[in-house]
């Protein structure tokens, strides 16, 4: 199983992790590490692929999946939730608690504080990122922006994403600076680049400790699913807990 480790100065309790199509048990167009149950895959090579990544990774716990409607609720796992919750990032400040986001294409955004005490998985797709769901999540920290860690996974990169207009305006409308972020290709279409959008977003908010992105899920075919790409496909997560203070987590 090929997974991503972020490369990130996270304290030593936070744990974290990105999947890759890679390891599974899926058949095509699974192929082969999907994560997914929406997508058409068989219940029983999901389930066993999950099984596969909680045991490779030694998840303290079931990731907490969300329903992702690319909005901007962020749902806090700390609280009793009773069915799957339709959001797209999960925060939490307990231990041993899996905050999870799916993506093929767009956006997964890790945060933590420089203490180590809350984390947060985000699912940035265009108009999540665009209406602020990274502005949202940062909110929910008590640290300062400037104590907070944010981690830019794999994602459909600026040159095989192209947008019309209205995408370009819509982010054009909340930050003129975002037309930095968008390289005309045609009368009215433009690529946008997805990684530079989210690092604007946060520096407004003040989070410039960014790392990760680079990684295209469209061009690199071998390591990640692209709906934009193949349509019918699987999708990758994006994980991050907490463990328990004092538990050796390197």
């Amino acid at each position: 199983m090929k997974l991503l480790t972020p490369d990130w100065p996270a304290p030593a309790r936070v744990r974290s992790a990105s999947s890759t199509r890679q390891g599974g048990v899926s058949q095509p167009p699974f192929d082969s590490l999907n994560l997914a149950l929406h997508v058409d895959d068989r219940m029983a090579d999901v389930m066993d692929n999950r099984r596969r990544l909680a045991e490779k990774l030694a998840l303290p716990g079931e990731p907490h999946w969300l329903n992702q409607v690319h909005g901007t609720t962020v749902v806090d796992l700390d609280d009793a939730l009773s069915e799957l919750p339709d959001a797209d990032a999960s925060i939490t400040r307990t231990a041993n608690t899996v905050c999870a986001v799916l993506t093929a294409d767009c956006l997964p955004v890790l945060f933590c504080d420089r203490s180590g005490t809350q984390v947060a998985a985000v699912h940035a797709g265009w108009r999540g990122l665009a209406a602020g769901i990274l502005e949202t999540t940062v909110e929910t920290f008590a640290a300062a922006p400037e104590e907070i860690f944010a981690w830019l996974g794999p994602a459909i990169g600026a040159q095989a994403f192209e947008v019309g207009d209205e995408v370009r305006q819509a982010f054009c409308d909340v930050d003129p600076a975002a037309e930095q972020a968008f390289m005309t290709t045609r009368p009215g279409h433009w690529n946008a680049d997805l990684d530079q959008l989210a690092r604007q977003h946060l520096a407004r908010m003040g989070v410039t400790s960014v790392y990760g992105g680079g990684r295209c899920t469209f061009s690199e075919a071998d390591d990640f699913y692209s709906f934009r790409r193949d349509g019918n496909t699987g999708r990758m997560v994006s994980l991050i807990w907490l463990e328990t203070t004092g538990k050796n987590s390197r």
